[in-house]
C-alpha cells in the first residue's frame, strides 16, 4: 500500500479515537496527547517505504524522533496526560458557546482540523520520498537549524517552566511572585518565543521536501502554513484571556514582540542606549 494511504488510514483512526475519546471523558484534548507522537509515526511510515535506504528520509526521522521526545517530556511533566489535563481554554469556550456549538466545534476543530494539520506537517517526507535525490549541504545545514531551534524551543520551555516553579513556590509561602507571567530570559525577546521554534521547526521540515524536490514551490507548505495559522489564532486566543486576568499584560504586549524574537521596544520617555 502506498505510503501516503497508510498515513491518511492513520489519521483517520486518529480523528475517531480522539474524537470518541472526547465524548466519553468530556475532556477535549486528546489531540494534544497525540501532537508529539503521530508526526513521528508518519515520517517514520515513509522512511520505512523506502526501506530505511534514504539518508534524507532517516535523518528527518530521527529529527522528529527528538522534537517529538522532546515535547512528549514537557507536556508529561506539565500533567498534560493524567486525568482532567485538559487545556483550560476549552473550559472558558464552553462557557461561551451552546453546548451543541461546542461539540460542532469539537469535532470539526479541535479533532478533524487539528489531526489533518499533524499529518500535513510531514507530508515534505512524503515529497522526499517520491524524489530520492542525494543528501548534500543543503540536508546538513536544515538539519542544524532544525536542531538549534530544538534547542531554542528547550530553552524556552524550560524558563517557562522555571518560572511558574518560582511563581507557585512564592504563591505557596504567602509572597507576590516577582510577575504574574513570564517575561525574563527569551520571553524578554517574545512573549511566545517557544511557539517561534515550534513553528520554525516545521518550516525547516518544508524546507528538506524543497531540497529533494530541487524546487521550492511544493504543495507541501500549507502543512506549515496552516500550523502557522493555528498558532496565530490560539494566540490571540490565549492573550485575551491573559490579558483579562492580568491587566498589565497588556504592557508587556506594547513593549514585546508576539512571536519572533526581537529586542524589545522602549517604554515612552526611555533614553536610548
Amino acid at each position: 500500500m502506498d505510503a501516503l494511504i497508510v498515513c491518511l488510514w492513520i489519521c483517520a483512526g486518529a480523528c475517531a479515537a480522539t474524537w470518541i475519546a472526547s465524548l466519553i471523558s468530556n475532556e477535549h484534548s486528546w489531540v494534544d496527547r497525540i501532537w508529539s507522537i503521530v508526526p513521528v509515526v508518519y515520517v517514520a511510515v515513509f522512511a520505512a517505504a523506502a526501506d530505511f535506504g534514504d539518508t534524507r528520509l532517516n535523518v528527518l526521522t530521527a529529527l522528529v524522533l527528538l522534537w517529538g521526545a522532546r515535547l512528549t517530556f514537557n507536556f508529561a511533566r506539565r500533567g498534560g496526560y493524567a486525568p482532567g489535563g485538559e487545556d483550560y481554554r476549552w473550559a472558558i469556550l464552553r462557557a461561551r458557546l451552546a453546548p451543541w456549538q461546542f461539540q460542532l466545534f469539537n469535532l470539526g476543530f479541535i479533532t478533524v482540523y487539528q489531526n489533518i494539520i499533524l499529518l500535513l506537517i510531514t507530508l515534505p517526507a512524503y515529497t522526499a520520498l517520491t524524489h530520492p535525490r542525494p543528501f548534500g549541504a543543503l540536508d546538513a545545514l536544515l538539519a542544524l537549524v532544525f536542531l538549534g531551534l530544538l534547542a531554542g524551543e528547550t530553552v524556552a520551555d524550560q524558563q517557562q517552566w522555571d518560572f511558574h516553579r518560582r511563581k507557585h513556590a512564592a504563591l505557596a509561602a504567602g509572597q507576590e511572585p516577582e510577575s504574574r507571567f513570564a517575561r525574563g530570559g527569551l520571553f524578554k525577546y517574545s512573549r511566545h518565543p517557544n511557539y517561534f521554534f515550534e513553528q520554525a521547526q516545521w518550516w525547516v521540515v518544508f524546507g528538506f521536501g524543497a531540497v529533494a524536490a530541487a524546487s521550492l514551490p511544493q504543495w507541501t507548505v500549507i502543512g506549515a502554513v496552516l500550523l502557522t495559522a493555528l498558532f496565530v489564532g490560539s494566540t490571540v486566543f490565549t492573550e485575551s484571556i491573559t490579558r483579562s486576568r492580568y491587566p498589565e499584560y497588556a504592557d508587556y504586549q506594547a513593549l514585546t514582540s508576539p512571536i519572533i524574537p526581537w529586542p524589545p521596544r522602549r517604554e515612552p520617555g526611555q533614553a536610548s542606549v
